[in-house]
């Protein structure tokens, strides 16, 4: 079975799981269920447009409403790469197993780093421990906006981030902070991103702003670089270029939040000549699966559900379709982190077999697989595509 097309369009919804994986006890995540849970505890969620496509149908234990006949070909993978976190997730998606988990410092950053950063950075520097990102503001956002010491903290996560308010360092000396931060943080210190989170606000009422900024560690040649190697173009669509650290991103847009995501990959549809439409949709894990709110996250995917259709009626006849995720974020689970677990795959096109269950998938790097077979792309890779 094999399925041509002149383009994919890869829309990643940010955290959203579908089970956790046999290895979910390694990392406390035994028993989560992003997708499952959510309508356990919301079951008046309506996105009857994915159910349409198989969604219900991949995991036949959960409560999501099950469809005779599928729009779509669906099933599921698992991550091979240690981790759960955003980089490892789409570099996988991408064609990267990582054989060694990017480093994590739940007990804050060593001591001897911070003196160097901070010497870098010509500044002190508050906090450095993991930390809710929302939380911490709360915690330290006055002493921040006292002093102008940048506030640093992590998560369970393989990240460096940096909360300062926007009133106190500007936006783009903000970004030179981080830019310092991830050219010292190498070797063992290698974390997967550093992170810009900018907030504004007063006292009790601090907010994050929409100028965050990913600076990722470079990734290895994947599928993206393989898609330029052939003269076709590959547009990033909201925090796919700063996961990537541009590599094999030949135009980015960046967005604010899903609903410019949406329509920005809707306006890519109509009038872009990509290959490769790419897009990050991250409000469902940055505003509710790390708050943990059940509701907010039903009511996003109703959001994103709801667009769906038009999302469908502006592809081309030939035009490819996949919606997956890159990890979980369960807003039942205990604590604040993402949770691992499997996540879903749905493709969708006019040449794509309809109801065609694929199972489940030994890994996400099926996914770049099934880019490079659509695409009629020689790709060298440990995977394969889910529609052969």
């Amino acid at each position: 079975m094999q399925t041509k097309s002149n383009r994919v369009i890869l829309i990643v919804l940010d955290s959203v799981g579908i089970g956790y994986l046999p290895d979910a006890h390694l990392y406390g995540d035994e028993g989560s269920n992003t997708l499952g849970h959510i309508v356990e505890k919301y079951p008046a969620m309506h996105i009857p447009n994915m159910i349409s496509l198989g969604l219900g149908n991949i995991d036949p234990s959960n409560l999501l409403p099950k469809v005779e006949n599928p729009l779509a070909a669906y099933g599921k993978a698992m991550e091979q790469s240690a981790g759960k976190d955003t980089t490892t997730g789409h570099w996988e998606i991408a064609g990267t197993v990582l054989e060694k988990p990017f480093p994590t410092f739940p007990d804050g950053f060593p001591t001897s780093f911070m003196a160097d950063f901070e010497a870098a950075i010509g500044s002190k520097t508050i906090g450095n421990y993991a930390a809710s990102g929302t939380a911490i503001i709360d915690d330290l956002g006055d002493e921040h906006v006292r002093t102008g010491f940048p506030i640093v903290y992590t998560s369970a996560d393989s990240v460096f981030q940096i909360a300062m308010h926007e009133a106190v360092i500007p936006i783009e000396k903000q970004y030179e902070i981080c830019q310092i931060a991830r050219d010292l943080l190498t070797g063992d210190y290698e974390v997967g991103r550093v992170i810009a989170r900018p907030f504004v606000g007063t006292s009790g009422q601090y907010t994050r702003s929409s100028h965050r900024k990913d600076f990722a560690t470079m990734p290895p040649d994947n599928v993206l670089d393989a898609i330029n190697k052939q003269g076709k173009e590959v547009l990033g669509i909201g925090k796919i270029y700063d996961i990537f650290a541009g590599k094999g991103i030949t135009r980015s847009i960046k967005t604010a939040n899903n609903q410019e995501g949406i329509e920005a990959t809707i306006s890519a549809i109509e009038n872009d000549e990509a290959s490769l439409i790419f897009t990050n949709l991250v409000d469902f894990d940055m505003h509710f699966g790390h708050r943990r709110d059940v509701v907010g996250y039903a009511k996003c995917l109703e959001a994103f559900d709801a667009k769906l259709p038009e999302i469908m009626s502006k592809m081309k006849e030939d035009d490819i379709l996949i919606i997956t995720a890159d990890h979980g974020n369960d807003p039942t689970w205990t604590g604040t982190d993402h949770t691992r677990e499997y996540i879903p795959i749905l493709i969708y096109g006019q040449n794509v077999p309809k109801a065609y269950n694929f199972g489940v998938r030994n890994s996400f790097v099926d996914i770049a697989a099934t880019v490079s077979e659509a695409l009629g792309m020689d790709f060298e890779t440990t995977g394969s595509s889910c529609l052969l």
